[in-house]
């Protein structure tokens, strides 16, 4: 059944005369009442009822109308959203990200990229850094903003920034009056902290590993804010990116500098190795890499 064919329907439909249907559609009227025909044929029933001149939609027709008309309008919708995508300037870009990056990164690089894009959309999904780039695998993510680098041929990985990873500790812990504490003073502590899939537990994990022990864990969890209530809360220590500002940091909770090299993550832009599909994602991604990097900054 041809679009064109649905159309030509919901255009009898609305005038329920063939002639000026025909004259509307700038076709001849045989051809309509042969495209009507083929469309009852293929359907199994009449969609109207003829009365002298005038056509007026039965039961079935009026079934038939109201699919076609959304059906029209699904492809419709689609095609606008087609071109919305191919817009560089307008185009809606699908950005994954880690949860703890979308208290200060996402929203400061979208702030900063609507000054030069303001029509721009985004769809935006926190989510564990596996899942970032897994989504971003399948192109079901333009773009993925994550840390530590993703294994794998099929991606391109692109670095952009250091962000210090510390130890959270409640006010009242022995530690947390310390200048810097190392990892193997950790030992003997319990843990709060993210399931594997998430970065900062796989660096946790490679950092108590060089310290010649297996972390002791209380209890996962997959957001940073609920992580941070629950060291205040006393049910454990954690390592988390550093806060970007005092309100950032959970009352009753202290930071304490991690004395170890690899207490840092390196945040990297994700992307099909081909680059993102859409022109507007391209751009975007251009802006990203051009406004963090530093000169130094390798290729990955």
């Amino acid at each position: 059944m041809e679009l064109r064919e649905l159309s030509w329907f919901i255009t009898l439909a609305e005038s329920e005369h063939v002639t000026a249907a025909a004259q509307k559609l700038n076709i001849s009227q045989p051809t309509l009442s042969r495209a009507l025909a083929r469309l009852e044929r293929r359907l199994g029933v009449r969609l109207f009822d003829r009365q002298q001149n005038r056509l007026h939609l039965n039961r079935y027709g009026e079934v038939f109308h109201a699919h076609a008309v959304r059906a029209v309008g699904e492809v419709a919708s689609a095609e606008q959203r087609i071109r919305a995508l191919l817009d560089p300037d307008a185009g809606t870009i699908a950005l994954g990200f880690l949860h703890s990056l979308g208290g200060w990164l996402v929203p400061e690089l979208l702030r900063e990229y609507r000054t030069i894009a303001p029509s721009a959309a985004f769809q935006l999904r926190g989510n564990a850094a596996d899942i970032v780039v897994d989504e971003v695998r399948h192109r079901r993510l333009d773009v993925g903003f994550t840390s530590p680098r993703p294994a794998g041929e099929d991606i391109r990985w692109v670095p952009l920034l250091e962000e210090r990873l510390t130890l959270l500790v409640p006010e009242n812990h022995p530690l947390a009056a310390r200048a810097a504490v190392t990892a193997g003073e950790l030992a003997a502590e319990r843990f709060v902290t993210f399931p594997r899939a998430f970065g900062v537990r796989q660096i946790l994990d490679q950092v108590c590993t060089e310290a010649a022990f297996t972390p002791q864990l209380a209890v996962e969890g997959t957001e940073l804010s609920t992580l941070r209530a629950l060291v205040a809360a006393e049910a454990g220590i954690a390592i988390v990116p550093e806060s970007r500002s005092e309100t950032a940091l959970h009352p009753g909770t202290v930071e304490v500098p991690l004395d170890e090299n690899g207490a840092k993550r390196e945040v990297g832009i994700v992307t099909a190795t081909d680059g993102p599909a859409t022109p507007a994602a391209r751009r975007f991604c251009a802006f990203v890499t051009r406004t963090l990097r530093t000169p130094h900054t390798p290729d990955a």
